[in-house]
């Protein structure tokens, strides 16, 4: 995971920040986020479902390491 430094921007009375372009693009952030405060800190999320295509969706899977060696057995049970 990547640690931003983000610099505080005065804006009237309130404070801003800027987000890197880099970050907006990986997450699909457009116009507005949910910020939520939690134990741990400030998360912040995308107000919508951020759809990924076939391709992108195979690739998360084939990096995920997820354990796949009981597969064999499911798809040999005879259900179709």
């Amino acid at each position: 995971m990547a640690k931003w430094n983000l610099k505080l921007i005065r804006t009237g009375n309130s404070r801003c920040i800027r987000l890197p372009r880099a970050l907006l693009d990986k997450y699909g952030w457009g116009e507005s986020l949910v910020l939520e405060e939690t134990d741990h800190g400030v998360l912040l999320s995308g107000t919508g479902t951020v759809k990924l295509s076939w391709k992108e969706t195979y690739c998360a899977m084939a990096t995920s390491n997820e354990d796949w060696s009981d597969f064999d057995a499911t798809v040999a049970d005879g259900l179709e």
